[in-house]
C-alpha cells in the first residue's frame, strides 16, 4: 500500500458527486471517477466506513454499499484488518490504451502533431551519428537548443541568454524540478483557480499550501482576492497562465499583469508563468499583455500544445542564478533532456510563427464547430466566447459535473469534470470541452453528451445505459 487519503480529502476532492439515482451508486462513481482521473492513486487507502460516512453526512450504510459496489466492479479491494485499497485501472475501461473502438477521449486537450514533423524527424536521423558522438547526459540542455529558445525570447523583446535557459522533459517536469528546488514543505502558493490540474499536483508534492484566486471566462482574475493573498499570505511562488489560459481560455489584460507584477514585488513572491498555451492565438486580435522582464519572473515554455504532445521538450526562462539553481537540484528527478528531442526541438524553434498560423486554423475550425453545437444543443448553459487555447469552459448551471462526467464515459465519451481543475474543491457547474479534436467528433461529443445530460436530470432517452461496471 503506498498512500493513504483521509475521509475529509476524499470528501473535497468528490465535489458534486450527488446524481440521479441512489446516493450510494453516486458516490461509487464519484470516487471511480477520482480513479479514472488519477486523482487517487493505484493502492491508496480509502477512508473508514464509518469516517467517510461521517465526512459526507451520510449513514454508514449507503457507504458500504458504495465500496460493495466499488467492489463489484473491480475499482477497490477489502481486506479484513486492511480496509479498503483502490485498484490499478483494468486494460478493457475507456482509460486504458486497450480502449474499445469509437471511444471519444476528449480528457487531453492537446492537438495532433504539426504535419510538417515528420519530415523534421527524417533531417534528424540523418545526423544520427553526430547526435552519438554526445555523452547523452545535459541537465541544461544542448547549447544550439537553449541559443534558439533564447532568440525566440529576445524576438518577443524580453533580451536572453543561452544561460538564462534549462531545457527539461516537458513543461510538466520543469514545474516539478521548480517545485522541489524553489520552495521549503509548508510554503504558501498562489494559484489560479480553476487552474492546469497537473500543475497544482507538482507543488502539492512539493509539500506546498496553496491558496486560490478565482477566475473566470467573463470577468478574469480576482484582482481583490490576489491583493489579499499577497498582503497576508506572502507567498513564496505564484503559479500563474497569463495567456489563454487552461482551462478558461482567458488572457490578462494590462491591468491584471500590472496588479500581479505590483502584489508580487511587495510580497517578494517569484512568479511562475505557465506559457505553454501562449501562442495559441486562433483570432490573431488579442492585444500583447505579456509580463515584463524582471529578476523574480521564471517563465515556463514547451513544444506539447503547439507542435505535438509526444515531443516531451520544455524549457525554463529564467535569471542564470536560478536555472543554476535548478540545474543542480536536476539529477534528483533526471539526468538531461532525450538527445534526438532536443535535436528536433532545435529545428522547429524557430518556425513557431508558422506552425502556430496552422494551429490557429486547426483551433478555430474546432472552437467554432463546438460552439454552435453547444450553444444550439444547450441554450440553457453558459458559452463562453473565446479567442483562442484550447478549450471552453462551461457553465452547465447545475452542480452536477461530475455524474455527468460519468454518464458521459458510460456512452464512450471522456471528459474531465469541472472539479478536477479545482484548487480546493469547487467548480462543480463547469465543464471543460477541449475543441481540439475534428470538428465532426466535437459535434458528435455533444450528441452524446445531451443524452448523458437528459439522463442525468432525469430525462429520459429512449434507450437505457450500459452497466457501468463493464465500461469504467
Amino acid at each position: 500500500m503506498d498512500s493513504r487519503i483521509s475521509a475529509r480529502a476524499l470528501a473535497e476532492a468528490l465535489g458534486g458527486w450527488r446524481g440521479r439515482g441512489p446516493a450510494y451508486e453516486s458516490l461509487a462513481d464519484g470516487i471511480r471517477l477520482l480513479c479514472l482521473d488519477n486523482r487517487i492513486a493505484p493502492r491508496t487507502a480509502l477512508p473508514a466506513e464509518r469516517e467517510l460516512a461521517a465526512a459526507l453526512g451520510l449513514s454508514r450504510t449507503t457507504v458500504a454499499a458504495t465500496y460493495r459496489s466499488l467492489r463489484d466492479s473491480g475499482h477497490i479491494e477489502s481486506l479484513r484488518g486492511s480496509g479498503s485499497v483502490t485498484l490499478p485501472l483494468r486494460r478493457t475501461d475507456p482509460g486504458a490504451d486497450d480502449r474499445r473502438d469509437g471511444v471519444i477521449d476528449l480528457q487531453q486537450a492537446s492537438p495532433a502533431a504539426w504535419p510538417g514533423l515528420p519530415a523534421v524527424f527524417a533531417e534528424v536521423a540523418q545526423d544520427a551519428a553526430a547526435l552519438l558522438s554526445r555523452t547523452g547526459y545535459d541537465v541544461v540542455g544542448q547549447v544550439g537548443l537553449r541559443e534558439a529558445i533564447a532568440q525566440h525570447y529576445r524576438d518577443r523583446g524580453l533580451p536572453t541568454g543561452a544561460d538564462e535557459v534549462l531545457v527539461t522533459t516537458g513543461a510538466q517536469s520543469a514545474l516539478h524540478l521548480i517545485a522541489s528546488v524553489l520552495l521549503s514543505r509548508a510554503d504558501r502558493v498562489l494559484i489560479e483557480t480553476p487552474t492546469y490540474s497537473h500543475g497544482a499536483d507538482a507543488f502539492r508534492a512539493a509539500g506546498a499550501r496553496l491558496v486560490g484566486v478565482p477566475v473566470t471566462p467573463d470577468t478574469g482574475w480576482d484582482l481583490d482576492r490576489a491583493a489579499q493573498t499577497f498582503a497576508r499570505v506572502l507567498p513564496a511562488l505564484a503559479y500563474l497562465m497569463p495567456e489563454f489560459h487552461n482551462p478558461t481560455g482567458r488572457t490578462m489584460s494590462r491591468a491584471e499583469v500590472n496588479a500581479f507584477v505590483d502584489g508580487s514585488q511587495r510580497a517578494g513572491t517569484i512568479l511562475i508563468l505557465d506559457e505553454t498555451t501562449a501562442g495559441l492565438d486562433i483570432d490573431r486580435q488579442t492585444e500583447s499583455t505579456a509580463f515584463p522582464d524582471a529578476d523574480r519572473i521564471v517563465r515556463v515554455g514547451s513544444l506539447g500544445k503547439t507542435v505535438w504532445g509526444g515531443l516531451r521538450v520544455g524549457w525554463v526562462r529564467a535569471q542564470a542564478d536560478i536555472i543554476r539553481r535548478l540545474a543542480s537540484g536536476r539529477p534528483v528527478h533526471d539526468l538531461g533532456t532525450p538527445e534526438f528531442e532536443q535535436a528536433v526541438a532545435a529545428r522547429v524553434i524557430g518556425r513557431l510563427d508558422e506552425i502556430s498560423a496552422q494551429r490557429a486554423d486547426l483551433l478555430r475550425a474546432g472552437r467554432d464547430a463546438v460552439t454552435r453545437a453547444l450553444v444550439e444543443t444547450f441554450p440553457e448553459w453558459d458559452i463562453p466566447t473565446v479567442h483562442g487555447g484550447v478549450s471552453l469552459w462551461v457553465g452547465i448551471g447545475e452542480p452536477v459535473s461530475t455524474p455527468l462526467v460519468m454518464n458521459a464515459r458510460a456512452r464512450g465519451l471522456l471528459l474531465s469534470a469541472g472539479s478536477r481543475f479545482a484548487v480546493d474543491g469547487g467548480h462543480d457547474r463547469r465543464l471543460r470541452i477541449p475543441f481540439t479534436a475534428a470538428p465532426h467528433t466535437l459535434e458528435r461529443a455533444v450528441d452524446i453528451l445531451r443524452a448523458a445530460w437528459d439522463d442525468v436530470r432525469g430525462t429520459p432517452v429512449g434507450a437505457a445505459l450500459d452497466d457501468l461496471a463493464a465500461v469504467v
